[in-house]
């Protein structure tokens, strides 16, 4: 394929690597981490970080949503936050005599869910309506949330004390999952000479909008993916129903998933079709944290990233296929 790209492709390409830099100037080390966020954002997806405690998650998350002029919500999650300080509570006025809801931090463009995974499974299912269907239902009415709206949550690693894993119901409407890691030595000495400086999430400069990401989400979705693609994007979920090391599979929501990422990351390398390597690319973050391991295979330290890296060794584009 030699098509040019979209109007609309070049812009968000512009403004994906726009807040890639932004983002970069705080956390620094991490481009391809940044980029994997940034690609969820414009999926239109919700993004989970897990590390090790002062990695930077939030740190990633705060300078995620500094960049971009929207509204902003954070929520500590501790063990005693109830669903109610999430989503909104209904409180009668005694000065008119009705019920009036107050909504909850949801009710915003990107809500940080910070260590979502120290609240009780009670709190942490209160966003699985919100996070699939984009509203809340309170007393029997329904109150949708603003758009483009994301959660961006963090969670320590789940063997730390004081840590409730997430249900997989709601790991399976989280687009992403990713880690940070540890910086290398260059960048770690980057960061201590930044210490105490301008470089922190509040001194950043929104440089786009929430309108604007509408927008280009809406162009990513115009990105060609031809038939043969989506087959090969089938056959790898369905490859990995097929593992001896798993009890579940990624379900069709991945497959969606995977798609729309792969549309996005296309579309950031201005490029109006999307390409085999780009699903290899996206693979691993989309549906690593869709697969529930057999006992077996975790005790002896398997992973779902190492899974899916096996997938696609084994899954082949269809031989005479035409991109």
């Amino acid at each position: 394929m030699t098509s040019p790209p979209t109007d609309g492709t070049a812009r968000l390409a512009k403004c994906f690597h726009a807040l890639a830099d932004n983002v970069g100037r705080v956390v620094k080390g991490k481009r391809d981490t940044i980029e994997l966020a940034l690609t969820c954002l414009f999926s239109e997806g919700h993004l989970l970080i897990e590390d090790v405690p002062g990695t930077g998650k939030t740190t990633l998350a705060r300078c995620l949503a500094a960049s971009i002029e929207a509204d902003f919500a954070r929520v500590q999650f501790t063990p005693d936050l109830l669903p109610s300080d999430i989503t909104g509570v209904t409180v009668y006025r005694q000065n008119t005599g009705v019920f009036e809801f107050l909504p909850g931090p949801v009710f915003a463009n990107i809500v940080l869910g910070d260590e979502i995974n120290r609240a009780s499974p009670k709190t942490q299912s209160a966003l699985l309506e919100v996070m699939e269907e984009r509203r809340v239902t309170a007393d029997g009415t329904t109150h949708p949330v603003p758009r483009p709206f994301m959660v961006l949550a963090t969670q320590n690693s789940v063997d730390m004390g004081g840590t409730y894993p997430l249900p997989e119901a709601q790991l399976d409407r989280f687009l992403m999952r990713i880690t940070v890691g540890y910086p290398d030595h260059a960048s770690e000495v980057a960061v201590l000479k930044g210490a105490g400086t301008d470089a922190t999430p509040e001194s950043l400069t929104p440089v786009t909008t929430a309108k604007e990401i509408a927008e280009f989400i809406g162009a990513a979705a115009e990105v060609q993916v031809a038939d043969a693609l989506y087959d090969y994007v089938v056959r790898v979920v369905a490859a990995t129903r097929a593992l001896p090391d798993v009890r579940l599979g990624a379900s069709p929501r991945g497959s969606v998933a995977l798609l729309r990422a792969v549309r996005v990351r296309a579309a950031s390398q201005s490029r109006p079709y999307a390409f085999p390597e780009d699903v290899k690319a996206l693979a691993g973050p989309v549906l690593a944290h869709r697969l529930i391991l057999t006992p077996e295979a975790e005790l002896s330290g398997r992973s779902g990233t190492d899974l899916i890296e096996e997938v696609l060794a084994t899954v082949e584009l269809n031989s005479g296929a035409r991109l």
